[in-house]
């Protein structure tokens, strides 16, 4: 896939969440691995209040049992930090560290839960809980899949509202340039393949009201869902793809849609 000055599309940046409804981490590049999320995507969730979720037995539950940033925006005013190797989560509140934990341990998940409690109070259905079960992801939808979305469909949203909007409100794992204005939405059924890693785009992603908080701020500042609707008669923002050949892709990686399944 060209662009219109005859380069090809290309991965401008990738993130991961590794706790539902907390901070993006920016990452240099990955390993997409067949059937699988990005390594640590979503691998942690806090339940809002008594929970369903049974790590012995996990399956795909609505986010709405869970804090989110649809409902619960004070998350964004948070910043926080996973370790991979220790699985410790740091929590900063205005530049500040405020909470350190390890999410594999009953100590280091109590700290972050007792933080969250006094924290969420106003928004919590009952004490959090931290979840988490081995390959288990707490996405949005129940498959495995990576999250893609196209920054020119940004800027035309920015033309149509007429401020700027940040990316990152949509919470996608790869982010790519290079396109026209929502070519996304025409890969659903089609293989596409970002550097040496294919997948297979399965569905756009219908937005809530998630995407109508400032990531930065906290504030719920937009009516993104509206706008689109009201623009473009839908609120289908970025697809979602499953990985079905693995490769590494970082910045830069070239993106090329392959053919139709």
């Amino acid at each position: 896939m060209q662009t219109p000055e005859g380069e090809p599309a290309r991965v401008s940046a990738i993130y991961r969440y590794p706790v539902k409804g907390l901070t993006p981490e920016w990452l240099e590049g990955v390993e997409l691995r067949p059937g699988e999320t990005l390594p640590f995507d979503r691998a942690y969730a806090i339940e809002n209040g008594p929970g369903r979720f049974d790590p012995e037995a996990p399956r795909h539950l609505p986010k709405i049992a869970f804090l989110m940033l649809m409902r619960d925006e004070r998350l964004a005013t948070l910043r926080s930090s996973f370790d991979d190797g220790t699985h410790t989560l740091t929590i900063a509140r205005g530049g500040k560290p405020v909470v350190k934990g390890g999410l594999d341990t009953a100590l280091g998940r109590q700290l972050i839960e007792q933080f969250m409690a006094a924290y969420m109070k106003a928004e919590l259905r009952g004490a959090p809980r931290i979840v988490q079960a081995a390959g288990h992801s707490f996405s949005d939808v129940a498959a495995k899949c990576v999250h893609i979305v196209n920054l020119a469909s940004v800027h035309e949203l920015e033309r149509a509202t007429g401020r700027k909007v940040d990316p990152l409100r949509f919470r996608a794992n790869v982010y790519v340039d290079g396109l026209a204005p929502w070519a996304e939405l025409g890969w659903v059924d089609k293989e596409i393949g970002i550097g040496p890693a294919r997948l297979a785009v399965f569905a756009r992603t219908r937005r809530c009201e998630a995407t109508n908080v400032d990531p930065e701020s906290g504030a719920r500042d937009m009516a993104v869902p509206a706008a689109l609707l009201r623009t473009w008669g839908h609120q289908d923002f970025g697809i979602y793809a499953k990985v079905t050949t693995g490769g590494a892709i970082a910045a830069g990686t070239p993106v090329a849609v392959l053919g139709g399944r």
